[in-house]
């Protein structure tokens, strides 16, 4: 194997339902053993892999046909409490080919809500590694709800790369990358580089779905663009591809669009903040000099002076919305208080902040309209 590119020493790769399921929705096992057997030489290399998979759900569907009686909702449940098994039987089975172990971690979106959950789930896949076993994350989406439910495993995927501090995300689909139009239509092409600065591609992408996954390219584009702003290099490529795992390790020139990382790194908490908006459990609004403070060049905590009021209820270690008086989104933070003590201490001096700028992360777009 030719020289590892930087930026691949510990590496997430999310692999997608129309990857890895035939037309039928059954496992497509000819193609995992290539993906398999791309990872097993990255193993070998040392390199750390992560693997997120869809297909549970797909994969059960081709067993078994629910009875009418049976809401939508419980057939899912059905169909991922026997397509996981089938699944993760499958790549311990391939993985075994090669010694190498693999284990199963299923995660809902609650365990990222809880800074102690999220650092539990952290230290599980850590040991993982450490005793050289491959984990396999997948959604336990016999247990979530709707409410609750990831918009697919691609925006799972960004957080374990940001739990794990990955170097690297590597999403594979059924095309090659973002094109600058429909993938089908002459003339389109294949955008092979995304960074900071360039133009927003959102409005190529189409919005539709393709086969069994609950995602599309849009929540692909959203979640690398994302990640790239926290300083880790995306690749999207196509997963039907032989070899395109360590293709793309080792730089050669094949099909994939490549969302260049930020040189700005940011540190674990904050990484968790920035994927943390769906779990706010309330707001504080806050006044014009506490706003110019946040949204200003130098780093600011939020004091409880700069606050107008509560919105909602939260307690002590719950990530809250911060807002001006206009409904514009300042940032996210986890609170020091809970909101009955701000309720009473908002707009006086107090000797600590309500969030610490070490536990606050600013919505980038309004810093720049505040200059």
């Amino acid at each position: 194997m030719e020289n590892i590119g930087q930026g691949f020493s510990r590496i997430a790769v999310k692999i997608g339902s129309n990857v890895i399921t035939k037309t039928d929705g059954s496992l497509n096992e000819g193609r995992i053993l290539r993906l398999v057997e791309d990872i097993a030489i990255l193993y070998k290399k040392g390199i750390e892999v992560i693997l997120i998979s869809s297909g549970a759900v797909a994969a059960g569907r081709s067993e078994v046909s629910p009875s009418k009686k049976t809401n939508i909702i419980a057939a899912k449940q059905i169909w991922a409490a026997i397509g996981q098994v089938k699944m993760m039987s499958t790549f311990q089975f391939m993985f075994g080919k090669y010694g190498i172990p693999a284990g199963q971690v299923l995660a809902t979106k609650e365990s990222f809500s809880d800074r102690r959950h999220y650092l539990n789930m952290k230290n599980c896949i850590g040991a993982m590694l450490e005793n050289k076993v491959v984990p396999i994350v997948n959604e336990n989406d016999t247990i979530s709800i709707n409410e609750l439910m990831f918009t697919d495993n691609d925006e799972m995927s960004g957080l374990i790369t940001s739990l794990m501090d990955c170097e690297s995300l590597i999403i594979l689909s059924n095309v090659d990358g973002v094109y600058n139009g429909a993938p089908e239509k002459e003339g389109t092409e294949l955008i092979r580089k995304i960074d900071q600065d360039s133009e927003d591609m959102g409005k190529y992408i189409s919005s539709i779905k393709s086969g069994f996954g609950r995602g599309g390219m849009i929540t692909k584009y959203g979640v690398a663009k994302k990640m790239s702003s926290l300083g880790i290099d995306v690749y999207i490529a196509n997963g039907t591809r032989d070899s395109i795992i360590t293709d793309i390790v080792r730089g050669r020139d094949v099909p994939y669009t490549h969302f260049v990382a930020s040189h700005k790194k940011e540190t674990g908490v904050r990484r968790w903040l920035s994927h943390s908006d769906t779990f706010a459990k309330g707001a504080v609004v806050v006044n014009t000099g506490a706003r110019e403070a946040l949204l200003g060049e130098m780093v600011n905590s939020l004091l409880m002076i700069g606050i107008v009021r509560v919105e909602g209820s939260f307690k002590s270690g719950d990530i809250v919305r911060i807002i001006d008086d206009e409904g514009n989104n300042i940032g996210l933070g986890k609170a020091k208080y809970d909101s009955k003590k701000v309720e009473q201490l908002a707009g006086q001096k107090f000797g600590k902040p309500f969030i610490h700028y070490d536990h606050l992360v600013i919505n980038e777009r309004n810093k720049v309209n505040v200059q």
